[in-house]
């Protein structure tokens, strides 16, 4: 089997990867995140997935290499990880009661083999109407500031939600299992 590499030091990419139990390593890529000028969050996601997966695949061509990365909107507005508890509690006050889109690319490279495959899921979640006290109940519980629009699904954030609007609930996550298992047995990996 080769190599698997997933090019990411996200806490939450590695948890979803390891549950297909497959060997991977991590390593992490140097990619300039800046969003280029009228570029839509889904492009902006794409764009990143692959230069993720690239950057890495030519560092190990002999390797399978996921890149992977999300972008959180409200209405015209993306959202960023918010770095801070001020920062995030905007964005769930500007997130109450509205839906968010949560664009999540993936990218599996191979530069041996030419390959380089992408995925594109679009998840849209209703955010209930937020208190100010819900939301500093939240941010303290739960730390959201490594987080698109400072949510965790996997998490407490779960109750903030009306609904979830998926074919991935994985993607929310950050890393879309269902489009990555089907990639991988493209590649020749046995998953399950």
């Amino acid at each position: 089997m080769p190599p698997l590499i997933l090019a990411s030091t996200s806490v939450y990419r590695c948890e979803l990867l390891a549950r297909l139990r497959l060997p991977f390593t991590v390593v992490q890529p140097d990619v300039d995140e800046t969003t280029l000028a009228g570029e839509p969050p889904s492009e902006r996601a794409q764009r990143l997935a692959k230069a993720k997966s690239q950057i890495i695949a030519q560092r190990h061509p002999d390797a399978w290499v996921i890149g992977s990365d999300q972008v959180a909107q409200c209405a015209d507005a993306m959202l960023d990880k918010p770095g801070s508890s001020e920062q995030a509690h905007a964005q769930l006050r500007a997130a109450s009661g509205r839906e968010l889109r949560f664009h999540t690319a993936l990218c599996l490279s191979n530069v041996s083999s030419t390959a380089c495959w992408q995925v594109l899921d679009l998840t849209r979640v209703q955010c209930r109407v937020l208190t100010d006290a819900e939301i500093g109940r939240y941010i303290t519980a739960d730390q959201p500031l490594d987080c698109a629009g400072s949510f965790k699904a996997e998490g407490l954030g779960i109750s903030l939600f009306d609904h979830i609007r998926s074919d991935d609930p994985t993607a929310l996550i950050g890393l879309p299992l269902i489009a990555l298992c089907h990639l991988l047995r493209q590649a020749g990996f046995n998953v399950p």
